[in-house]
């Protein structure tokens, strides 16, 4: 019999197909005790297996590129971490083999994660996936991963780890629903830059029988079990007409008024470029940097490495608008030789520009870099710093880029709930304001975006959220100044027209979203989408403000 579930959709489409649930290692192997003798040879295993796998990861990494390898290559630095292999190798040494003393160091690892705050507690989920690889190899047992599978389908996990994610084949993986995760954990994230249709959140996927089959709104977030023939029918039509839709729309971001707002792309390095060409992106909204010194945590790297990265992507954007993000370190992540290891909260502590102000000389440098990029380059740059407090903040970072000789326009990430709380203040000091929706609300709500039982909290239709959008966007408007939302809040298409109606000047997001944005976009009014939004925010929950919004636009 047909049942209706709802989850959060993540990534837009629809995928109708069977259920296949996500293979698991042996995640506790036995205890038992070694001999003296054989601890050095458990070490060795210990250390080889840990090797093996962040190798691993890193190889995956460099397949998917973009994103997905930013994110696997944290991941291979939590295999690599120091301290969890002092740890290890001591627990070896009082008689532990290695696959049990890997287990338990990743145990009290994981402990103190899950109680050091909102932002690395949401990191736990990554680091049993390395744990459950790093055992799987020891025991010699099949990895944690996909199904094999000749037949195309939808996987259902618990949750989805980057390692899996990354390398999925959209031939096969018609879908993805997972228990946990939220709206902007790494595997919607990465389901996005994929354009696999993806639900997240949703409670008792783990019990859907294999075999069974699913219709996954990606959009809605609504799971059909065991849909009907007319279902069926009606899900598959309006696919081909968003399909179509889609197909009809192209050129410029814009309102069906001629009101003009930007499509950019967001992106991860030079690897997701061709994408955001592809996908008519105007630009970057958002470059992340961090991709460049996550190869070697030890150090920066060089000034003549960054800039020759950076040039990648301003030649691909020739009188095109390029908004880089400079390094945003700390929290989940951690540079050996930037942030400090023992902050009791990192996520309440020394990152994003903090880090940086601390290590003026790793700034310099990068600003320098780009500088030398954008040489000869007829690219409009833009730059702008993470996690921006206060008037304080904006201006030593303002003062840093004159003092580099940078040529361009010098902006601030509102994320913290002060910025957009005292955005006219910040705005004497810069050019424009990013919003960043995702940290934003971790900061507003005190919600882990990588915690499924917070995911209400971190849905960016929640109308506090939406206060905050509007108070930066109406400084901005004061001050003659533009306001863009480069959060992953940007790719749902009617909170786009929402975020439009707020005042938002441009909207960057995932390459896979543009085209879902632009034709929503030009089928709205500039008015109809200020209604939208005037709606949204009179309404005391999130699933009211969708509703709201959804009823001004369709005229209902």
């Amino acid at each position: 019999m047909e049942t209706t579930l709802r989850g959060v959709g993540v990534s837009h489409g629809v995928a109708i197909g069977e259920v296949r649930h996500m293979g698991t290692a042996v995640l506790e192997p036995p205890a038992k005790q070694i001999p003296e003798e054989e601890a050095t040879r458990e070490q060795g295993r210990a250390r080889q297996a840990v090797e093996a796998v962040a190798a691993d990861l890193i190889a995956r990494g460099s397949l998917a590129g973009g994103e997905a390898q930013a994110v696997l290559e944290a991941q291979a630095l939590m295999a690599q971490d120091p301290e969890l292999m002092a740890d290890v190798e001591r627990r070896v040494t009082v008689g532990s083999t290695a696959e049990r003393a890997v287990y338990d160091a990743f145990a009290a690892y994981r402990a103190l994660l899950a109680g050091a705050g909102d932002y690395l507690a949401g990191r736990v989920a990554d680091l049993d996936d390395v744990r459950n690889r790093i055992v799987a190899r020891l025991l010699g047992v099949p990895m944690p991963g996909v199904p094999d599978s000749d037949e195309p389908y939808v996987l259902v996990a618990r949750d989805l780890a980057p390692a899996d994610t990354a390398l999925l084949d959209p031939a096969l993986v018609l879908g993805f629903v997972t228990e946990e995760g939220g709206p902007t954990s790494h595997s919607a994230i990465l389901a996005r830059a994929l354009g696999v249709p993806a639900v997240v959140a949703l409670p008792g996927a783990g019990e859907i029988a294999e075999g069974t089959v699913v219709a996954v709104d990606g959009s809605t977030g609504e799971i059909v079990i065991d849909p009907d023939e007319a279902t069926r029918a009606e899900l598959a039509r309006a696919a081909e007409e968003r399909k179509a839709a889609l197909a009809a729309t192209s050129g410029p971001g814009a309102t069906s008024d001629g009101h003009t707002v930007p499509l950019l792309a967001n992106v991860g390095g030079p690897a997701d470029v061709a994408a955001a060409v592809e996908a008519g992106a105007e630009g970057v909204g958002l470059f992340r940097t961090e991709f460049l010194f996550l190869d070697d945590s030890a150090k920066a790297p060089s000034q003549e490495k960054q800039a020759a990265a950076y040039r990648q992507v301003l030649e691909a954007f020739p009188e095109g608008r390029v908004v880089v993000r400079v390094l945003d370190a700390g929290a989940d992540k951690p540079l050996d030789f930037l942030t400090p290891g023992d902050e009791p909260n990192p996520a309440l502590g020394v990152r994003g520009l903090r880090t940086l102000l601390d290590h003026p000389e790793v700034l310099r440098t990068q600003l320098l870099a780009l500088a030398e990029a954008a040489e000869g380059l007829p690219v409009h740059l833009e730059v702008m710093a993470p996690m921006v407090a206060d008037r304080t903040d904006a201006r030593a970072f303002a003062d840093a880029c004159r003092e580099a000789g940078l040529r361009a326009k010098f902006g601030a990430m509102v994320e913290i709930p002060s910025a957009a709380l005292r955005a006219r203040s910040i705005l004497q000091e810069v050019e424009f304001l990013s919003l960043g929706t995702n940290d934003l609300a971790q900061y507003a709500f005190a919600a882990d975006r990588q915690v499924g039982a917070v995911a209400r909290l971190q849905d960016p239709w929640q109308p506090a959220l939406l206060d905050l959008v509007a108070a930066s966007a109406q400084a901005a408007r004061a001050e003659g100044k533009s306001c863009g939302v480069c959060g992953e809040a940007a790719s749902d298409p009617l909170l786009a027209c929402v975020l439009t109606g707020l005042g938002v000047t441009s909207l960057s997001m995932g390459a896979a979203s543009i085209p879902y944005v632009r034709a929503a976009l030009g089928r709205h009014t500039l008015a109809q989408c200020e209604r939208a939004a005037v709606a949204a925010r009179a309404a005391d929950t999130a699933d009211e403000a969708r509703l709201a919004a959804r009823a001004v636009l369709s005229g209902e």
